[in-house]
């Protein structure tokens, strides 16, 4: 019988070596025709883009010239391009924290709703929604006709409720007949009267139809003869429909204004003041022997309250980010909601048994343990915001779009928007990369970090 060796703790036989090493290199051949097309992909679609902008920033305006560093210099010097570097730090700073915070308090307060899923669905559905339909939507929001922005609707509302109208913004009084312009808008009696006189004020630009439903024939208050103590006169609209009647004469067909406030000044100041009647009529009882002037205050003609120029020069940048916040807010709540499931309940309950209030607890424990999600989507939005176009170029009208430009949009407007010169367009191009490179690269090791 032959007894068998075997050979124990000794190296691996040469074949079995070259076999692994084999095997080693096709699994990493098949790898490699795998992520090939992914590969030809990226390379055709990002990395040869970014190196021929880096290269096309070095030639001129029509890419025949080799200009070196001259549109990076170019770059510096122009006013629009220092606005919108403005504009974009603007961006940066303001509109990722605003978001971050709005997600986190919406997060913690979802948790305490018992329609949590339908709130959080609505939240997030602006982001279903494209860049350009949401430009449009509030473009048509911030319209500075009340009939039309609908934000501008809210504020006329709400001003004329607290501070009223004037009464007949288009008003004004016949040259000649007994009326004088003030440089405050109002109008006043070109003679001074005494009491037991009586008035006839006409005034002229006010459209039949918009007179008020109330407004009666002036008439019958125009033959009322004033006391020995009292000013009586009318305010009326010194026009015939038809044609007819005659200047500076109540005639029968034409109407009283009412709802117009009327003074008597003397001396320069306000002895008293009425408002006119249905029929344009007013009077003055009790008054002093002496002369007064009859004053129109500017308030009856004052303009109507228009709201706010949302984008004008000085907020169409703050009007853009409030778009923005429409549309993001939903996607940090729905990030920073998830890492809020994962918080240990054991340590939030301790906290209360301890007698924390809900203040302390956010403050103290949600909000640290929380720090690393909260980072990642600061982050997220930072590199986001630098590269937003859509808003800003939809929702900024023509004359405001240099003071509402960021980089990305100065960028297009160079190279493509009326500027054709693609040489300073790939420059800005270059700079916005370089920009957000570094937050790029600071996102990936904070995944890294999280992975290990």
């Amino acid at each position: 019988m032959t007894a068998t060796l075997t050979k124990v703790g000794g190296p691996p036989a040469a074949g079995t070596v070259a076999h692994k090493r084999r095997a080693r290199r096709r699994g990493r051949t098949i790898a490699l025709l795998f992520v090939l097309p992914a590969l030809l992909l990226l390379g055709a679609l990002v990395l040869y883009p970014v190196l021929f902008t880096v290269g096309r920033s070095f030639f001129d305006a029509s890419g025949t010239r080799f200009v070196g560093g001259d549109n990076y210099t170019e770059m510096f010097r122009d006013p629009a391009t220092l606005t919108a570097l403005r504009n974009t730090i603007i961006w940066v700073v303001v509109a990722p924290a605003l978001l971050t915070g709005l997600g986190l308090i919406l997060a913690v307060l979802v948790e305490k709703v018992r329609w949590a899923t339908a709130f959080k669905l609505l939240l997030f559905m602006p982001m279903a929604v494209s860049f350009l339909a949401a430009g449009i939507i509030f473009r048509l929001a911030y319209d500075e006709d009340p009939d039309k922005g609908v934000l501008n609707a809210a504020v006329v509302g709400i001003h004329d409720a607290f501070q009223g109208t004037s009464s007949y913004p288009t008003a004004r009084a016949r040259e000649g007949q007994g009326l004088r312009q003030g440089a405050d808008g109002s109008y006043r009696t070109t003679t001074n009267v005494s009491p037991g006189d009586t008035l006839s004020l006409g005034l002229v630009g006010v459209a039949p139809k918009e007179l008020p439903q109330d407004a009666r024939p002036a008439r019958a208050a125009a033959a009322r003869q004033a006391g020995a103590d009292e000013l009586r006169g009318v305010v009326y609209l010194d026009f015939t429909r038809g044609g007819g009647g005659k200047q500076g004469v109540v005639d029968p067909r034409e109407s009283g204004l009412p709802q117009l406030r009327v003074e008597a000044v003397r001396d320069g100041k306000t002895i008293a003041s009425t408002t006119s009647a249905a029929d344009g009529s007013f009077r003055f009882t009790g008054l002093d022997a002496g002369s007064y002037t009859v004053t129109l205050p500017g308030s009856n003609f004052a303009p109507p309250y228009e709201g706010i120029s949302w984008l004008g020069p000085a907020l169409v940048t703050p009007a853009i980010i409030g778009a923005y916040l429409w549309i993001w807010t939903g996607f940090a709540m729905v990030l920073i909601g998830a890492g809020l499931s994962t918080l240990p309940r054991d340590a939030l309950e301790a906290a209360r048994m301890d007698g924390a209030n809900e203040w302390q607890i956010f403050r103290r424990i949600t909000v640290p343990l929380l720090a690393p999600v909260l980072t990642v989507v600061f982050v997220t939005l930072v590199i986001n915001v630098m590269k937003v176009f859509d808003l800003v170029y939809i929702i900024a009208p023509g004359p405001v779009q240099e003071d509402a430009t960021v980089l990305a949009t100065q960028m297009w407007l160079v190279s493509f928007g009326g500027g054709n010169d693609q040489g300073l367009g790939s420059a800005l191009g270059v700079l916005l990369l370089l920009l957000v490179i570094p937050a790029m690269v600071f996102n990936v090791r904070r995944f890294r970090g999280s992975q290990r």
